[in-house]
């Protein structure tokens, strides 16, 4: 399968219509001492069990958690018809934490582009400063919005908000979209596939039906039955590092910052982090000994001394929700096994140490998704879709790495890792080199792409959302213009173009799946209809590339590549971004 050039029409470029005003989720709220109400769904029996005939879906998504809900709304976004399957009957399982709760930049942006960011930023928490203590001392402290690289992008460097707010954003968002069948308490107890397709059955409240599917994706966490069914392989690291967690809502607050402590005299000089999140609530996280018991650290006794002794005896506030949780490290080895993708918590356990775990699984989900979308619309061969596991598993990879980095400085062992943890801390009380080596968790970031089939050298990295110039002069984003180009590559050409250039674009765009831009400066001719403006270079940065030059931005934000000549380097990397041969 190649691109030919031939001549091809012009596409007018429109400024895409803004989402709809968020709408408050009502259903959702906290009750005081007993944690958090969930909204509940009702089952709704789906066609097979009224016909008993078993039907076949172009895509399965199992499990309606952050990582299946946000594929299922990007899916939706592109029109593909989507069944999720979610054994229970409301979001986040009921009696459980708020779980994730720190949502990084690049998050951030693929919720704009979904459609729900409003939502989130209406009700949770933006923060740029963290800071780090050792006992009484503050040893490190930084604010993200001196950083350059985060502040190009419009959305912030961090949000945090309960992840169940976020699951029910999308739920709401699903069905404004439709294309999506959404079963609650749709159970998968069992499984088989062939190189024909992919089989399910599926427990009910109404009874068991069958269904099949030409792609399952797996996002049912990390004791996933997939694992089995499939024979997936894995490596698996467990720890003794032991967490007490507490959400808590305080009379008066502390202040709206990250606060971690290395060893906090509070805490029998043991580790503790401090996050505020929405509906004031506070996660207040205490490590705790190795050898300890998980039920007992997560009384509520236990919570309210530790409470005292970092905050005072006369302290007010309400417990919201206690729990723990134990270090873990998992990573499988193949993220693709037949017909099954293995996202989120079924493809990696991580530590949550700068809130990698739930990040990771929304990069997986939009990383599948365009290339789901364009393989089941004819756009690009099935080739396509073995890039998923190059480049999610490097990821994947990283983090783990990066998660087991910080798990051995927050609890090293006796010797050379003490140590090492000492020394640091000592020199980071006087010296800033040795500051950036206090490792209390590398905040999650937009992971690159360096071993992929289907990005060139020049790709691999993510492109934030960033501020430019539509052609009447009004503001619009690089997502708008993601949102234009409908799932198809957006291939933005900086500069200007000539007679010959602009013919072969139109041929390009007549014989691949990809929408061309003209991206000028504040002054300047436009030469072609689709153009707009880029008076701070902030779209030339975010691309990697100056002056003269093209860039092509996949679906999900990230370069597939970057070149200067508008000729056959263009379109071998256009069909390389395509998984074409």
């Amino acid at each position: 399968m190649k691109i030919s050039l031939q001549k091809a029409p012009i596409t007018m470029l429109t400024i895409p219509a803004p989402h709809a005003t968020p709408t408050p989720i009502n259903s959702l709220e906290l009750t005081q001492g007993t944690g958090y109400r969930l909204p509940e769904h009702p089952f709704v029996a789906p066609p097979e069990l009224h016909t008993g005939q078993m039907q076949r879906h172009p895509v399965v998504v199992v499990g309606g958690g952050i990582t299946g809900l946000t594929l299922a709304c990007a899916l939706a976004k592109f029109g593909v018809a989507t069944v999720v399957l979610e054994d229970d009957n409301t979001v986040g399982p009921k009696g459980t934490s708020s779980r994730g709760i720190c949502y990084i930049q690049k998050s951030l942006e693929i919720f704009d582009r979904l459609g729900i960011y409003e939502r989130i930023a209406a009700k949770g928490v933006q923060w740029s400063v963290g800071r780090t203590f050792s006992g009484h001392e503050e040893i490190y402290s930084f604010d993200l919005r001196q950083q350059s690289n985060f502040g190009r992008s419009i959305q912030p460097p961090y949000m945090n908000i309960q992840q169940f707010y976020v699951e029910a954003y999308l739920v709401e968002r699903i069905a404004e979209l439709g294309h999506v069948d959404l079963r609650w308490q749709s159970r998968v107890v069992d499984f088989a596939q062939d190189d024909a397709l992919a089989t399910l059955s599926v427990q009910t409240p109404a009874g068991n039906y069958t269904l099949q599917a030409d792609h399952v994706i797996d996002a049912t966490g990390a004791h996933s039955p997939f694992h089995r069914w499939c024979g997936a392989t894995m490596r698996s690291r467990s720890g003794d590092d032991r967490w007490c967690i507490a959400d808590v809502r305080f009379k008066s607050d502390p202040p709206s910052e990250r606060h971690v402590w290395i060893e906090a005299p509070f805490n029998d000089n043991r580790a503790a982090r401090l996050h505020l999140m929405a509906d004031e609530v506070w996660r207040i996280e205490y490590q705790m000994a190795p050898d300890s018991d998980p039920d007992h650290v997560s009384l509520e006794t236990q919570v309210h001394q530790r409470l005292k002794r970092q905050f005072g005896a006369d302290v007010e506030y309400e417990i919201v929700w206690v729990g723990s949780y134990a270090y873990r490290s998992q990573c499988l080895d193949h993220l693709r096994v037949g017909r099954v993708f293995f996202l989120g918590d079924a493809a990696k356990i991580v530590s949550p140490f700068g809130a990698h775990g739930g990040n990771a699984g929304i990069a997986d989900a939009d990383n599948l998704a365009w290339k789901l979308a364009a393989v089941l619309k004819g756009q690009a061969p099935a080739a396509l879709l073995e890039s998923y596991h190059e480049e999610r598993h490097e990821a994947a990879e990283q983090i783990v790495r990066v998660t087991q980095r910080t798990a051995r400085f927050v609890r090293p062992t006796d010797g050379a890792e003490r140590l090492f943890r000492n020394t640091i801390i000592g020199l980071a009380r006087q010296y800033p080199f040795a500051r950036q080596m206090v490792n209390t968790g590398r905040m999650a970031v937009a992971n690159s792409y360096t071993h992929s089939s289907v990005c060139e050298s020049t790709g691999g990295r993510s492109v934030q959302n960033v501020a430019l110039r539509w052609a009447d002069g009004s503001v619009g984003t690089v997502n708008q213009l993601l949102q234009w180009a409908d799932g198809d590559l957006l291939l933005l050409v900086f500069g200007a173009l000539s007679a010959t250039a602009s013919e072969r674009l139109r041929q390009l765009a007549s014989h691949a799946p990809v929408r061309c831009v003209q991206v000028l400066e504040a002054e300047g001719r436009a030469q072609a209809l689709e153009h707009v403006r880029d008076p701070q270079a902030q779209l030339q940065g975010a691309c990697h590339v100056f002056g003269h030059a093209w860039a092509i931005v996949r679906p999900d934000g990230y370069l597939a590549a970057t070149g200067e000549a508008v000729d056959v380097s263009l379109v071998h990397a256009t069909e390389h971004a395509l998984g074409m041969p």
